[in-house]
């Protein structure tokens, strides 16, 4: 099991707490990456968004790309799985962008492809927005490209939405045979991309039960396009207690989202221009990706408990938010990773 963090990029998680005690600055990520290498941390995800998803469009958002960067410089063992939206980002000059990072991390980079989901965000940075099939089609093109300008030494592309001549991306990423793809979806579009251009399959937050035939699922469309079988990752929030009253406590905390909280507008932002598979309840919004219905809640042996039920239908690994971060994040390292 491999276990991973979501960077703070948002100032934090919670969208009915104004301040978490985790700003979105550099000294403040900088020092949550290096204590993560040491408390047995695998990777941190950041997510690519330009306005703040959870405290609001208003607050700050830090940039994805020159945060990933940054911290290819100053870490030395975390994977660095940066998130990228192909819309936003031109394919030939950003496998250029790509290869000088995993340079620079000395291979340690991988790529989170989301074919978006916020209009309204799209609108305000002059982005075109296109109907959700149209997205994962570009995305399609553009990881096609992507693959190639990581192993040929000169590339040239026609398609219904890039054309490329003679494209050269030298160097090449360290990272062979190319940074590892991850990428996550519930319709039946993004489930077939993903299964014929991805390495990783992140899920929503659910319960072990419910992934199981999602994974399973996966893994026939895999071996359909004669691929070798995938990892699989899902979201979770974890809250760690000596007891369950005090779990409960802790739930009731974050959990009391309303209509008027910062983030409600971009909720429906998300339902709206997302093709679930389960109706998401605003409570389930209180943190992203639907991380509660994980079920990384309880007491110590009760969470080392849950991890082995997601282990055994297949889960390869986590995708951790916690609020305050670094305190609950050493939690989670000294009662579930080090005992495990």
């Amino acid at each position: 099991m491999k276990y991973g963090f979501w960077m703070p990029v948002f100032g934090g998680w919670l969208r009915n707490v104004d301040d978490e005690g985790m700003d979105a600055s550099w000294d403040y990520v900088k020092r949550l990456s290096l204590a993560a290498e040491n408390l047995g941390y695998d990777l941190t995800l950041i997510a690519e968004l330009m306005l703040n998803d959870i405290k609001g469009i208003q607050a700050p958002a830090m940039d994805a790309w020159s945060l990933a960067a940054a911290l290819a410089a100053v870490t030395q063992r975390l994977e660095l799985l940066v998130a990228v939206r192909p819309t936003y980002h031109a394919p030939g000059p950003f496998a250029k962008q790509v290869a000088q990072i995993d340079q620079i991390s000395g291979g340690r980079l991988s790529l989170n492809v989301v074919s978006s989901w916020w209009k309204d965000e799209a609108k305000r940075f002059g982005i075109p927005f296109d109907v959700h099939d149209d997205r994962y089609a570009r995305t399609t093109e553009w990881l096609q490209i992507l693959d190639a300008a990581f192993h040929e030494p000169e590339v040239s592309f026609k398609g219904r939405y890039y054309e490329i001549e003679g494209l050269i991306v030298e160097p090449k990423p360290i990272r062979k045979p190319r940074p590892l793809i991850y990428a996550g979806g519930e319709s039946e579009t993004a489930k077939t991309m993903i299964a014929r251009l991805a390495d990783v399959y992140v899920m929503h937050g659910d319960p072990p039960e419910r992934l199981q035939p999602k994974i399973a699922d996966m893994q026939r469309r895999r071996e359909s396009f004669g691929l070798p079988p995938m990892q699989f990752g899902v979201a979770g929030y974890t809250i760690i207690r000596s007891s369950q009253q005090d779990v409960e406590k802790e739930i009731t905390r974050i959990t009391n989202v309303s209509p008027g909280s910062s983030g409600y507008a971009n909720y429906q932002d998300f339902v709206q221009n997302s093709q679930l598979d389960q109706v998401l309840a605003l409570e389930d919004y209180s943190v992203s990706n639907r991380g509660l219905k994980s079920g990384l809640m309880g007491t110590p042996q009760q969470v080392i408990d849950r991890v082995g039920q997601f282990a055994d239908v297949g889960v390869d690994l986590f995708l951790l938010q916690c609020s305050p971060q670094l305190e609950e994040m050493q939690r989670f390292s000294e009662e579930v990773i080090q005992k495990l």
